[in-house]
């Protein structure tokens, strides 16, 4: 349907934790737009404040690994028990390109969420599926993985950060200016 621009470090909507989703007659349009864009981006996953908007909806799809799982999209969700066995992989995200870090994860956790349909469930995933659940709940919290890193980590990513936020406040400034222009 059509492709969203992904928003990068240094837009607000990204530091900021999620408004409950609510606008199920809309979600049909919403999650096609998510899809489109996640896929153009070449990504797994996708959080709604990634494409700027300010709900509690993410989706996931990593059936091109060697994992069997399909499509998921989980809506106003929250982990409710991780397990102690953790693991470290290297994590890339779609608002930081460019970098690539070490985050140590739970292997399993167990999630409480909706479907489109409005259902409630509550399911235990592992594997690549738990981590890019974990991952998207972060940018759902407004938790980067360079959070999830020691300083020493994200000092080795200063510039690339600068030069995001820098981009993001720039952007953001020429999208004002343009909106003022059609008042």
């Amino acid at each position: 349907m059509s492709v969203l621009d992904i928003v990068h470090y240094g837009d607000p909507i990204l530091k900021k934790p999620c408004n409950p989703f609510d606008n199920f007659p809309k979600i049909d349009t919403i999650l096609e737009n998510m899809f489109d864009s996640m896929y153009e981006a070449d990504g797994i996953g996708l959080a709604a404040n990634q494409v700027g908007l300010d709900m509690q909806l993410f989706i996931v799809d990593i059936s091109h690994t060697d994992e069997t799982e399909g499509v998921h999209v989980f809506i106003n969700s929250s982990i409710v028990k991780s397990y102690d066995d953790e693991e470290l992989f290297q994590e890339g995200c779609l608002s930081l390109p460019g970098v690539a870090l070490d985050v140590m994860r739970p292997k399993k956790v167990i999630l409480k969420y909706q479907t489109p349909d409005q259902k409630w469930h509550e399911n235990e995933f592992q594997g690549l599926l738990a981590r890019a659940i974990q991952h998207e709940i972060d940018h759902l919290n407004g938790v980067f993985i360079i959070d999830r890193v020691s300083k020493q980590e994200k000092s080795k990513y200063k510039n690339e950060l600068k030069s995001l936020a820098s981009k993001s406040k720039q952007k953001m400034a020429e999208s004002s200016k343009n909106k003022g222009l059609f008042l």
